[in-house]
């Protein structure tokens, strides 16, 4: 494979991955002393061979499978996409050299020690129908480290270290039986950095059982050598994907023989296109979206940005602080929050979406009233309208005694049985049944409940006249 452009899909996608890319990257309170941020990165984390587990769940691998109708020229455009840890250290000046600190203050300012993360992507592109059936194209690649100094004072500074990554992308391409053109795409991607044990720090070789339970007491070490949230974008040139949630009836067979591991691919961009797949460590819909009332990042993509914004402006300046010395992302968030505008807010308390125009339903009752107003029917009167109970024309004022509990099991019923009441309406509901509003005559509130149009409701048949 080799790198190439890629073409506008991969823009169209750069939200939505972005919310999979930063999805627990640092959970509110957003603070390095938060319980919650000391265990971080849980979503599309491919750790280091060495630190591979089964058992705990920690695996230096991921695969997509996905059916394509590529058209006869096409390529495939591949953009694997991770976080890539950066330990950010303050160090102050000794007389034996720089030492670490857990924090230091310079011009007023908070500096913490805390992992930062920087963005990268590989890009490969491959025309498809070439590879149908042959041996699997493997690519590796390669992320250099890099250190960088940030001198804040002579006597105080911060070190940033980016461990060098390596990894392969294996495409196989296979053909499918019958009469579509489709292609079968496995498409896997690997860690292959490589880590010295803790114990015996010879750079690869084997740890015992006894290694790898003290390398698993380390997941920050072992998550500077991974690849953090990561994810895959694919975009095809000519022709489309097959939905993996809602595939034709044809291809359902194929879809279900798919295999896709610890990620899972669902269909790009508006309704409708097929020619992009993004393949996330979480599982979404076909096409998603991010909402547009969203002011920005909040690293809690499943929770609601109102219910974030509102707790996070609860923080006390204390903790504020502490959150603008943990990490720059942080700080921009703590300042969105700040200065959101009063019409954001009210954009964010709630949406309604998937409504569609429909047209005119004919007025049964031929009247701009609607259909639940009693005077929607110049026949219907709740104050007028009687009905017969024991042979007797009950209706508004009139007095009965309650026997209820036949169509119902309301445990306040047996405080009500053989009380007086009086009706002050009969009502029709949609149905076609028929209540009776009323209230108990010795109720001491029944004067409020009748101001309130709050009532009691009963069937003719839980009454008789009293």
């Amino acid at each position: 494979m080799s790198g190439s452009p890629l073409s506008d899909p991969f823009e169209q996608a750069r939200t939505v991955a972005d919310a999979v890319l930063y999805e627990g990257y640092l959970l509110y309170p957003y603070r390095a002393d938060a319980a919650k941020n000391q265990l971080r990165w849980q979503f599309g984390v491919l750790v280091p061979p060495s630190y591979a587990s089964d058992a705990h769940g920690e695996y230096a691998t991921c695969q997509t499978q996905l059916l394509a109708e590529p058209g006869p020229d096409a390529v495939l455009r591949w953009r694997l996409r991770f976080l890539h840890a950066v330990t950010r250290t303050v160090e102050a000046a000794t007389p034996d050299g720089w030492a670490p600190r857990e924090s230091a203050e310079h011009d007023g300012v908070l500096h913490l020690t805390f992992d930062e993360t920087a963005e990268e992507s590989v890009d490969v592109a491959v025309p498809l129908w070439p590879l149908a059936d042959a041996p699997d194209d493997v690519t590796p690649f390669a992320v250099p480290g890099a250190e960088q100094i940030e001198q804040l004072s002579p006597d105080l500074r911060l070190r940033r270290v980016r461990r060098p990554l390596q990894g392969v992308l294996r495409l196989r391409v296979e053909r499918l039986p019958g009469p579509y053109r489709v292609l079968r795409l496995t498409c896997a991607v690997e860690n292959r950095t490589e880590t010295r044990s803790c114990a015996s720090g010879a750079a690869g070789a084997t740890p015992d059982a006894q290694d790898l339970d003290r390398q698993r007491g380390d997941r920050p070490q072992a998550l500077r050598s991974s690849l953090i949230a990561a994810h895959s974008v694919f975009a095809l040139s000519a022709g489309g994907f097959v939905s993996a949630l809602d595939p034709p009836e044809w291809a359902k067979a194929a879809v279900r023989d798919c295999r896709n591991v610890r990620t899972w691919p669902v269909l790009l961009g508006e309704p409708g296109r097929t020619d992009a797949v993004l393949s996330a460590p979480v599982i979404l819909y076909d096409h998603p979206v991010v909402a547009p009332e969203s002011p920005g990042e909040t690293f809690d993509s499943l929770e609601i940005d109102e219910l974030l914004v509102l707790r996070t402006l609860t923080l006390t300046d204390a903790e504020k602080r502490q959150v603008r010395a943990t990490d720059a992302r942080a700080d921009a968030l703590l300042g969105r929050a700040e200065t959101l505008p009063p019409e954001l807010f009210e954009r964010l308390h709630g949406a309604i979406r998937q409504l569609r125009p429909v047209g005119v339903a004919a007025d049964p009752f031929r009247t701009t009233a609607p259909w639940w107003d009693p005077g929607a029917d110049a026949g219907v009167d709740p104050a007028t309208d009687t009905v017969v109970v024991d042979g007797v024309a009950v209706g508004a004022g009139c007095k009965v005694r309650l026997r209820p509990g036949g169509r119902r099991t309301d445990a306040q019923d047996m405080f009500l049985v053989d009380r007086v009441a009086t009706v002050h309406a009969v009502l029709l509901d949609v149905d076609g049944s028929t209540h009776l509003a009323v209230t108990v005559d010795d109720d001491p509130a029944a004067d409020l409940q009748v101001e309130q149009g709050r009532f009691r409701y009963f069937a003719p048949e839980e009454v008789a006249p009293a």
